[in-house]
């Protein structure tokens, strides 16, 4: 599988262990940086990892911040991203299988690079289950982000 990853300077470390662990996995994996742990804004890694889920052909992506809430934020700002922080095995697999998670984000701080393994090994395990409820649950969420980006609901952006 070709997985994009990204982190801040706060998940730089984690980054490093988990790529070379996918590698080992035998992915094709795209680091999209950042390549130390001096300060970055996590923003900029996130649209990066989306941008090569979106655009150029990773299958998935994966997001490293301090917290994980960051990352996770931003990537979901980005119409088609459906990230989800997860620091479990359960969430890992049901964001696969019911929510189709494209990006998974994970937290340096929060979360150990063993427990990180077994995470991501879980998450790309998955698959998307299909299940009438959850392909309808799925266009219901398609529906609202296409809602805001074209703004038919009223609501002020911040540029207004």
């Amino acid at each position: 599988m070709k997985i994009a990853i990204g982190a801040d300077h706060g998940g730089f470390y984690l980054k490093e262990t988990i790529a070379s662990f996918l590698k080992q996995l035998g992915h094709e994996v795209i680091d999209v940086g950042t390549d130390n742990d001096a300060p970055v804004d996590y923003p900029d890694y996130a649209r990066a990892v989306s941008r090569e889920v979106l655009d150029n052909g990773a299958e998935r992506g994966i997001l490293i911040c301090g917290s994980g809430v960051g990352a996770c934020v931003a990537a979901n700002k980005i119409p088609g991203i459906r990230a989800a922080m997860c620091h479990d095995s359960f969430s890992a697999r049901q964001g696969i299988e019911d929510d189709n998670v494209n990006v998974l984000c994970l937290g340096a701080r929060i979360i150990g690079p063993e427990l990180a393994k077994d995470v991501v090994r879980i998450w790309l395990a998955s698959s998307f289950s299909g299940a009438e409820r959850h392909v309808r649950r799925l266009a219901k969420v398609n529906e609202i982000e296409k809602e805001y980006m074209n703004n038919e609901s009223g609501v002020k952006t911040h540029e207004q």
